[in-house]
């Protein structure tokens, strides 16, 4: 089950009664798809949810696609895994099938064997990994075009989970968007993030993705949580302090409190218009400034 990793209880002031335990089964990539491997995997992720469940955790966190199952569709999977969780609110990530030909990387919500409470479908999908851009020209081979995902709607919060407060689901790719990942109409109180960095390797690119996150928790405020994969996995505060946190490569349970999130900053409120009347200041003192020049000569 890999170790359990338990975050610093920090200031009581900074932070909430929430505590979240994020999952980091380090499962291989590329994946093996064969039934023994995919049961292996599903009782990884139980035992693992269990163990954060023991350690006091409110909420468990899954990384992007780690179930094996569908568990929107699968009464059977959700059956088993309320026995080993109760009501706790899992957070999931797994694939769905919302209708013929139409596949989604979603993120699931669920609190027992009934169907699921949320559903939220990544809408930013990578070009030629999730989906292939129709821009392309490929008259020769136009099956390429029939195959991957089909996008989510935009950003959400996800509300009225009994026991958590409302949160918005961000998916992998989708945390590189600066100003793009919050419903500001209703604010969330904090941000989940899960993805899936194996694929990367021990590289920059983990790494890399990891620092882009934390400047989302510190542009809007929130408490950022972040369940990985292969890592890293962490809790990171809205001045995009680590809290805690899994290293990359590790197998195991991280359990930390919630921190509490601040005011709506000033990026929450205006976010990419800023760098627009920043951009536009520049450019009309510019003018100015070669007007002046000019009427001097």
């Amino acid at each position: 089950m890999g170790r359990l990793w338990l975050g610093a209880a920090g200031h009581p002031e900074g932070q909430t009664d929430t505590k979240v335990a994020l999952l980091q089964p380090d499962f291989p990539e590329p994946p093996d798809f064969s039934r023994p491997a995919l049961l292996a995997n599903w009782q990884r992720l139980l035992a693992m949810s269990q163990a954060g469940i023991k350690a006091g955790a409110t909420t468990v966190i899954w990384p992007e696609a780690a179930s094996p199952w569908l568990l929107q569709s699968d009464d059977n999977a959700r059956a088993q895994l309320a026995a080993v969780t109760g009501t706790t609110p899992i957070i999931a990530g797994s694939l769905r099938v919302a209708g013929p030909k139409d596949y989604r990387n979603s993120l699931i919500v669920t609190d027992g064997p009934q169907p699921p409470l949320a559903v939220y479908d990544k809408w930013k999908l990578v070009p030629f990994g999730e989906y292939m851009p129709h821009w392309i020209p490929l008259k020769i081979i136009p099956s390429l075009l029939e195959g991957g995902f089909t996008p989510g709607s935009g950003p959400e919060t996800i509300a009225d989970i009994p026991g958590l407060p409302a949160f918005a689901p961000i998916i992998c790719y989708e945390a590189i968007f600066s100003g793009q990942i919050i419903d500001e109409a209703h604010r969330p109180s904090w941000i989940v993030n899960i993805t899936d960095d194996a694929w990367f390797g021990d590289s920059a690119g983990p790494r890399q993705h990891f620092a882009d996150v934390r400047l989302r928790a510190v542009e809007e405020g929130l408490p950022l949580v972040r369940a990985a994969n292969s890592g890293i996995s962490a809790v990171i505060d809205p001045f995009g302090r680590v809290t805690a946190l899994l290293p990359l490569d590790a197998q195991g349970v991280l359990v930390a409190p919630l921190p509490a999130a601040q005011p709506a900053t000033l990026y929450a409120r205006w976010g990419l218009e800023i760098p627009l009347m920043l951009s536009l200041a520049l450019l009309i003192a510019g003018l100015a400034i070669g007007y002046t020049k000019k009427l001097q000569n």
